[in-house]
């Protein structure tokens, strides 16, 4: 195999999910298409690379200052659905089940990671939790470990302030098997995960 391929195909690899097949099927894929199709591709993710940023009300991704849910005028603003990473609302916005706002964390609490409650968005949900009116935060972090202790956490920063008592805390039902990621759920699963949330 020439060296110029093998390198392709090493970089390949290290994209998330690609394994040294799939990655040696991609390269010569490229190989094998025409140069202007290999050029568009690069050129869109160049161009999210370049234009995407992160939502200031809700960390969710987005191209102006505010992304298109947090925009919405029609979605319900009492609701707050609190997830890991932006790619778990694309499985929760599938299922059809969700209409209000969502909270991005930008992980979980992981202490073998050294990731604290600090370097996630917690404070800004404490901060919407202020200054929205929330009747509910459905807790949609990932039904692992450190899933359930940012979950926890969360549940325990909210409910310290009095004035919070009447915002209802729920996290989702276990739909969702558990060490799974949402990401990965399908659409039925995560369906039933709002539906059958429950109260913690």
């Amino acid at each position: 195999m020439e060296k110029i391929i093998a390198e392709l195909i090493e970089q390949l690899e290290k994209l998330p999910g690609i394994g040294p097949k799939a990655a040696q099927r991609i390269a010569y894929y490229f190989l094998n298409t025409s140069r202007q199709s290999v050029a568009s591709l690069l050129k869109s993710v160049a161009n999210a690379k370049d234009s995407i940023k992160f939502c200031q009300k809700c960390g969710n991704y987005a191209v102006q200052n505010l992304c298109s849910i947090c925009s919405n005028s029609q979605r319900n603003k009492n609701l707050l659905c609190v997830v890991e990473q932006p790619k778990d609302i694309i499985g929760i916005e599938a299922s059809g089940k969700f209409l209000g706002l969502y909270l991005v964390l930008g992980g979980q609490i992981n202490p073998i990671d050294n990731i604290g409650p600090d370097d996630l968005r917690i404070n800004l949900l404490l901060k919407r939790v202020q200054e929205e009116n929330i009747s509910e935060i459905i807790l949609a972090t990932n039904l692992n470990l450190e899933g359930e202790v940012t979950a926890n956490y969360i549940k325990d920063k909210i409910t310290q302030n009095q004035a919070n008592s009447k915002i209802k805390i729920t996290r989702i039902a276990s739909g969702l098997p558990a060490g799974s990621d949402i990401e990965f759920a399908d659409e039925i699963t995560l369906g039933r995960a709002i539906d059958f949330r429950t109260k913690i």
